[in-house]
């Protein structure tokens, strides 16, 4: 999650790369995050696509690339990649039915399921150059600014050593606003360019850390049955994880508002996600014994 300036309509470059690709006539372009990349693009006489531009992020366009095609080989629950052009640089991804979108807290059996579909991503990794070793989310941005919550977090895990991990395929960027969904059942997790390889534990307390922000850190152990209860056993390092996902957000919850809000979630405000936030935290340090 982070906010960002995005353009509000493809280039005409762009969209006649798209109609090639699809064989058909554009007819419509929504932007699904602000009004901007990505966009769902609609044709006369084709599938829509979902359509997503660099803005500024090329980098990133070869770790989704790289992404997608992991999770077609695994299976697993996650758009298709249609076409790269690199010169563009422009993606073309299938389309997922249904919304990411929520009006209010989202109910218990969703927030489960949360947990469910993040227990999926255990397709055995080795890193490469395209899905790097992640460590935590948003593994290639950097928080400068702390909160006191978070102060207290970086000296706990200092020299704290997590327990070994299978390393697997992460999303590095999961939160509730890339997954998509009818009604409680999840059909799939979008924007995989901040994947990579690394523990279970990068995904899982990253889901776990926008629960407790979005709902309250009392609704975060609903999202760890959900994740046990897939996976057959227990989480490890749950404690560790969530405290690296907390330090990977920013020290003021209300940079992050617009996106939240764009989310469909307009009940928030940046006080009191900071609050619920720093309440995690401390909670996470508590269970570290730290």
């Amino acid at each position: 999650m982070r906010s960002s300036v995005v353009r509000m309509r493809p280039s005409d470059e762009v969209l006649a790369w798209v109609s090639e690709v699809a064989g058909a006539v554009v007819t419509g372009v929504t932007g699904l995050r602000a009004g901007g990349t990505p966009w769902i693009v609609r044709f006369a006489d084709a599938p829509a696509v979902v359509l997503r531009t660099a803005d500024g992020d090329h980098d990133r366009f070869g770790v989704e690339v790289a992404a997608l095609a992991a999770a077609e080989e695994h299976g697993l629950p996650a758009p298709r990649l249609i076409a790269f052009n690199p010169l563009l640089p422009a993606m073309a991804m299938t389309a997922l039915a249904g919304t990411s979108k929520l009006t209010g807290p989202p109910s218990t059996s969703r927030l489960r399921a949360l947990g469910a579909v993040t227990a999926r991503l255990t397709a055995p990794m080795t890193p490469t150059d395209a899905l790097p070793l992640r460590a935590k989310p948003l593994d290639s941005e950097e928080f400068t600014a702390r909160s006191p919550a978070q102060v207290e977090a970086l000296a706990a895990v200092a020299d704290y050593e997590p327990a070994p991990a299978r390393p697997v395929l992460v999303h590095g960027d999961l939160w509730q606003g890339n997954t998509v969904w009818d009604g409680d059942t999840c059909l799939g997790i979008v924007d995989w360019e901040y994947a990579g390889v690394g523990p279970h534990g990068v995904d899982l307390g990253s889901l776990r850390c926008d629960v407790a922000t979005s709902v309250g850190v009392e609704a975060v152990d609903e999202v760890l049955a959900g994740w046990e209860a897939e996976a057959g056993g227990p989480a490890a390092e749950v404690a560790y994880w969530d405290v690296m996902a907390g330090l990977s957000t920013p020290a003021d919850m209300a940079d992050w508002l617009p996106v939240l809000h764009d989310q469909g979630r307009t009940d928030l405000d940046g006080p009191t996600a900071t609050a619920r936030r720093d309440a995690f935290l401390r909670t996470a340090i508590v269970a570290l014994g730290r």
